[in-house]
């Protein structure tokens, strides 16, 4: 009984489940431990400064928090407000949705290679050049909306079909 209302104290004050911090300050300790073991001359690049790891997450961090989330919950909200005035039967929100989000984490795997970052290393290990990185990720992001405007157009039939 006394552990019952000991934890609910915890939840009440910390606000979060009782794993939560453990789970927190393990990982803060993993990323500690990693550069440690890397040593911090690995994630920072004397030569040219821009390459460093750490510019690259803190840019990261102000791109994402700064600019591009508050672009997208704008854009989510524009969305949902346009597919609730529309009264469709089926909300195409999940069907924009979805390949927008595969879009912008497919763009952020590919955009290395999009700017040609690394063309020498990337040519000495494959071969190749990045040339078609922008061309691939166009045709990924196309079939992406195409598979989901196939999919939005399959709903809508089945949903006429019941009504």
């Amino acid at each position: 009984m006394a552990t019952n209302r000991l934890i609910h104290r915890w939840k009440r004050a910390y606000g979060a489940h009782r794993l939560h911090l453990p789970v927190l300050l393990a990982a803060f300790a993993l990323a500690g431990y990693s550069v440690w073991v890397l040593g911090f001359d690995a994630l920072w690049n004397r030569r040219v400064w821009w390459q460093a790891i750490a510019v690259w997450f803190a840019a990261a961090i102000i791109a994402h928090d700064f600019i591009l989330f508050p672009a997208y919950a704008l854009l989510d909200r524009v969305l949902a407000a346009a597919s609730a005035r529309t009264r469709l039967r089926v909300s195409p929100l999940n069907y924009i949705r979805v390949p927008l989000l595969g879009i912008g984490l497919s763009f952020l795997l590919f955009f290395p290679g999009i700017i040609r970052q690394g063309a020498a290393t990337f040519h000495a290990a494959t071969g190749g050049t990045q040339q078609p990185f922008l061309v691939r990720w166009l045709l990924l992001s196309a079939t992406m909306f195409a598979l989901s405007a196939f999919a939005y157009a399959i709903q809508s039939l089945r949903a006429r079909r019941r009504h």
